[in-house]
């Protein structure tokens, strides 16, 4: 049962060690994801037995580690007393004392594998559960049964490490949220945000509004991007219905399986906006009182906050969790600004404007979530009109609105978009699923560092911890949303868990790409980082050009949301990535006209720029892109004109290149790009090319 080192145990241990990295060696505690705190490595190796590997636990918080460890794939049975263990685990209080560990106690470990015998001290179940998840990454999930001997101490750094399911734009079944759950567990995540709601449908049974299931959880699309282009939705009954909601019993099936993985699950009801779905299934909540006219709550009226109350009443009496996610983000207010019931709110509150009247509705709704002792998380929009007292925020347009609120006191959840947004292509999208656009891969994700310079310990006590969302409007089968998760999960997971000192990237893609294969060996589908294409080429190196480092005027000044490098960007020779987030390339919400000027007259045989195409977030190439030259700047001639020739009705992200093929003189030359019909329509180039 208990195998002592031997001198040809050692020698193949050393001899492996020295062919490949440690990360790939099995059973090594250094291809643990999240790096763990401290390792201590130890001479010798443990031996499991193939089955039935003995464990005892010791202390009154047991029964719900054992029943998981017996289902586990370490394959583990009880023994009848500690001496008899191969795995002998210790609860209690006192078990760390002494143990000089930093960070989150209630969820920190020591494990301690000997030749002899595997030790666990942890002072609560979870700390313990969480050395299991190591002993499983050790082990491969149970196929490595020899283990290198070491001493591991161990506790998060942040106390928050979460993992989003947008299961309103696509309806996941419980099956799939446990499953994730294990996942999820295993890299020592431990909050599963749930948005339920939203305008692509309601997912939870309430039971004083089921119009809200029977008809505002179906819609007769499939598809979110089909259901976007006819936004109705239809009867359960309907033969054309697609949807589907959690029954209470489901959401306590799931959270059944949450706790006993660990899991604070988090359920997010939006308001007040992205509720296209309540209004028209109780169109009187809306400003209009019309269904399909408005998507925002109507906050002016009374029944809003009886219809809001009663809904979060049955969602806090089911969820033990002890936040409710609001939403609170992208309301539009257009039906505000005429409502008379909303302008009557304004008056009778002293509100200025509709900024500070959603304010109030945040503040009000988080009184009623206090009152029953639980507390609102909100999106960074909630900090429009002045923030609710206790109100935590989550993030996602950037680090700043965290930031602001650090600042004044208030607790904070990260998720910018930037790095944390799964739903978009993390590698080149050629060879990817449909997204929504922008470009996170693996390594973008984890140089993520949630707290920011300049941040005093006091304000830095606020930050939980750290989020990775994915919204799933392109996401329609389960198997695309595992491949959009794993493995940027994992860096997610790594960031909130591990020492910020800790983090590597290198050593972290060598232990990703092992726990890879080790959950499609347990049935996930994972993105295959061994084949990763990376980032757009011709953004890795400078572009030499007849016009690079000249002057640029602009006719049509682009946007101070998208500058790039400012008024030199379209000739500083550097090209954009796969997504107009990376700050090169710049963005037109107009037309774009501009004018280089290339110091002195000269030979010109090419005049070229790059466009960008993301169509589910606006961008499209030009309907034409004109071509102008000129020896003085004052008398310009027509060179040449190239017109759009892809449809469209071309969704996928690509880039094209507008160019024209001349032989002339010329000082200056014009591009003037005419961008698309489609209303809102706008243009992003990354460089101006002449040669």
């Amino acid at each position: 049962m208990k195998i002592i080192l031997t001198c040809i145990a050692a020698v193949c241990v050393l001899a492996s060690a020295a062919e490949k990295s440690v990360a790939a060696i099995p059973g090594s505690p250094e291809q643990i994801i999240p790096v763990p705190m401290r390792i201590e490595m130890k001479e010798g190796v443990f031996s499991l037995p193939e089955a039935d590997a003995p464990y005892y636990i010791k202390g009154e918080t047991k029964d719900a580690l054992a029943d998981y460890m017996e289902q586990s794939g370490l394959e583990l049975s009880p023994a009848g007393k500690a001496s008899e263990a191969d795995i002998l685990i210790s609860i209690g209080p006192k078990e760390l004392k002494g143990a000089a560990i930093q960070g989150h106690a209630d969820e920190a470990y020591l494990l301690e594998i000997a030749p002899r015998q595997i030790k666990v001290k942890a002072g609560t179940e979870t700390g313990a559960f969480y050395a299991v998840q190591t002993l499983l990454q050790m082990t491969g999930n149970g196929q490595t049964r020899q283990l290198q001997c070491c001493r591991i101490s161990d506790a998060p750094r942040f106390g928050y490490r979460g993992l989003h399911f947008d299961v309103s734009r696509h309806f996941r079944s419980k099956e799939f949220l446990m499953k994730q759950m294990d996942a999820m567990a295993l890299v020592k995540l431990n909050r599963m945000h749930l948005h339920l709601t939203d305008g692509a449908g309601w997912r939870i049974e309430i039971e004083k509004y089921p119009r809200l299931t029977e008809f505002a959880a179906w819609r007769p699309y499939e598809k979110w991007t089909d259901w976007a282009a006819d936004p109705v939705y239809c009867e359960y009954d309907d033969p054309d219905a697609s949807g589907g909601y959690y029954t209470k019993d489901d959401i306590r099936k799931i959270l059944e399986y949450a706790r006993s993985r660990h899991i604070e699950v988090i359920p997010e009801i939006e308001m007040p906006g992205h509720s296209e779905e309540v209004m028209a299934a109780y169109p009187e909540l809306s400003c209009s009182g019309e269904p399909y006219r408005n998507s925002d709550f109507c906050p002016g009226k009374e029944e809003t906050f009886t219809f809001l109350e009663n809904v979060l009443t049955e969602v806090m009496e089911l969820f033990p969790s002890e936040y409710v996610h609001i939403g609170g983000d992208e309301a539009s207010k257009s039906g505000w600004k005429t409502c008379p019931d909303c302008k009557r709110r304004m008056q009778e509150e002293g509100l200025e404007d509709v900024d500070e009247l959603q304010s109030y509705l945040i503040h009000r709704i988080e009184e009623f979530v206090n009152s029953k002792g639980k507390k609102i998380i909100g999106w960074d929009e909630i900090l429009q009109g002045g923030l609710a007292p206790n109100a935590t925020v989550m993030s996602w347009r950037g680090p700043e609105g965290g930031i602001k609120a650090l600042k004044s006191g208030h607790d904070v959840i990260m998720t910018p978009s930037e790095f944390c947004y799964l739903d978009y292509t993390q590698d080149a999208p050629f060879k990817e699923p449909e997204s929504i656009g922008g470009y996170v891969p693996l390594a973008k994700t984890y140089s993520y560092e949630p707290a920011e310079k300049g941040l005093t310990e006091e304000e830095i006590s606020h930050l939980l911890g750290v989020q990775c969302n994915l919204w799933s409007e392109y996401i329609t089968q389960d198997s695309h949303a595992e491949y959009m998760y794993y493995p940027r999960a994992f860096a997610i997971a790594e960031t909130g868990w591990s020492p910020a000192e800790k983090k590597d990237y290198a050593g972290f893609r060598e232990r990703a790409l092992a726990l890879c294969d080790m959950l499609q060996e347990m049935g996930y589908r994972t993105f295959d980082l061994k084949t990763e294409y990376g980032d757009r080429k011709e953004s890795l190196r400078p572009l030499e050009h007849l016009a690079k480092g000249c002057k640029v005027t602009y006719d049509i000044r682009y946007t101070d949301q998208y500058p790039a490098g400012g008024d030199s960007a379209l000739t500083d020779g550097i090209c954009g990535g796969w997504t107009y987030g990376d700050r090169k390339w710049q963005g037109f919400f107009s037309d774009a006209d501009v004018t280089v000027d290339l110091g002195s007259v000269q030979p010109v045989h090419y005049v070229g720029a790059t466009f960008m195409n993301v169509a589910g977030a606006w961008v499209h190439i030009p309907r034409k892109m004109e071509v102008y030259v000129s020896e003085d700047g004052v008398d310009f001639s027509h060179v040449g004109t190239v017109y759009q020739d892809i449809s469209e009705k071309h969704n996928f992200i690509f880039f094209k290149q507008y160019s024209v093929i001349c032989d002339l003189k010329a000082r200056y030359v014009r591009i003037h790009a005419q961008r698309a019909a489609r209303p809102g329509a706008c243009l992003f180039l990354d460089e101006l090319v002449v040669n």
